[in-house]
């Protein structure tokens, strides 16, 4: 069996041996954190950071964890609404008059976090999602798919931009900044979202899925989806230093499990996590506000749509391409976070789910 490292309550044994399990069928490495009560009772790693297996996954290694950065993005969206300083009502136009051209001027704010902004598709070169002020005059000028709030599409690159401009209008602030400052600073998080160079050397590599290369693309996942339209993203184009200084906050975040369930378990325990208070307990409500409940017009399945997050009965959250996961859960106050440098094909990857009912088996016995 893989050799697992880190520290778990034996009640979530499971929850490692998964991990290991993944390992021997394969998987390069990864990370896995079950956090309750904003306290960890899973942090745990193995495998390696590198194609060659020759550098193993460490306590400190962050990885590309794509559009689970999205739940970082909506996290700040939520705090500056509980702040009283963004209003998910109000036109996004309000805060961007700019992109009220070619007839957005109804787009509002939540339209945004929920997908159904009708924006879905990044229609520029991969290259300009490297230059913000480039990237958000595209998404400014750029007309409607529909009426915004009356369909969804998964704005997979375009969502971060959206909000991120706006985040960025209130604050004066990138989202990067925000969330460096405001969020992962005072709580201690190592996650990123513009990725200094000074953390290179810990960053295991995204690697594709088995008998793929690096011009392996991203693809919605549904039997139903509607062809691809936009510019196809490359593995090779997330594993460019490029990709890495940017700040793409729908899917540039670079952290681990650990990370991530400390943030989100601000969101499982009412807004405040390790003494830190980020939102009020309403404020940390309102990400399960259903928005959208229907089929996808981008990924070709049903979904629901909270303010930023995908709703999965009482809990929710959000996966990244690859594998990446992260759920939330506020009845029982636990969060599951897995990241992983191995790829594998959207329709077969099973692996976080099965991360998060092991770890559901271990909440069992806490509460017994």
């Amino acid at each position: 069996m893989a050799d697992i490292q880190g520290t778990y309550d034996e009640l979530f044994s499971a929850v490692p041996n998964k991990l290991a399990e993944l390992l021997d069928e394969g998987d390069v490495g990864g990370s896995v954190a079950v956090f309750v009560d904003g306290e960890p009772v899973v942090d745990v790693w193995g495998g390696f950071a590198d194609a060659g297996r020759t550098a193993p996954w460490e306590r400190d290694t962050i990885t590309n964890v794509f559009s689970t950065t999205k739940t970082m993005t909506a996290l700040c969206a939520l705090i500056l609404a509980d702040r009283g300083d963004l209003d998910l009502d109000a036109p996004v136009a309000r805060y961007w008059p700019e992109f009220a051209a070619a007839g957005k001027d109804k787009v509002l704010v939540r339209h945004l976090l929920s997908h159904t902004a009708g924006l879905p598709h990044w229609e520029g070169p991969v290259e300009e999602l490297y230059d913000w002020s480039a990237a958000t005059a595209r998404l400014a000028a750029q007309p409607l798919l529909w009426e915004p709030g009356t369909a969804a599409g998964y704005h997979s690159l375009t969502q971060g931009f959206l909000v991120g401009e706006v985040v960025r209008r209130i604050t004066g602030r990138t989202i990067g900044a925000f969330l460096a400052e405001d969020v992962t600073g005072p709580l201690g998080a190592d996650f990123h979202i513009g990725l200094a160079a000074g953390h290179d050397h810990r960053v295991a590599r995204t690697l594709p899925p088995p008998g793929r290369d690096e011009d392996y693309t991203a693809g919605a996942p549904g039997p139903d989806a509607t062809p691809a339209a936009g510019t196809a993203m490359r593995v090779r184009d997330a594993n460019s230093v490029a990709w890495r200084r940017a700040e793409i906050p729908a899917a540039s975040g670079f952290g681990n499990a650990r990370s991530v369930a400390l943030v989100q378990s601000a969101l499982a325990c009412g807004g405040t996590v390790g003494g830190v208070r980020l939102l009020s307990a309403a404020g940390a409500e309102r990400a399960r506000e259903e928005q959208f409940s229907g089929e996808d017009r981008v990924i070709g399945m049903t979904q629901r749509y909270g303010l930023g997050f995908g709703l999965f009965g009482t809990s929710f959250g959000w996966g990244g391409w690859g594998g990446s996961l992260v759920v939330i859960d506020p009845e029982a106050r636990m969060v599951v976070a897995y990241a992983t440098d191995q790829m594998r094909e959207p329709a077969e990857d099973t692996r976080g789910m099965d991360l998060v009912m092991s770890a559901y088996d271990g909440l069992q016995g806490l509460r017994r």
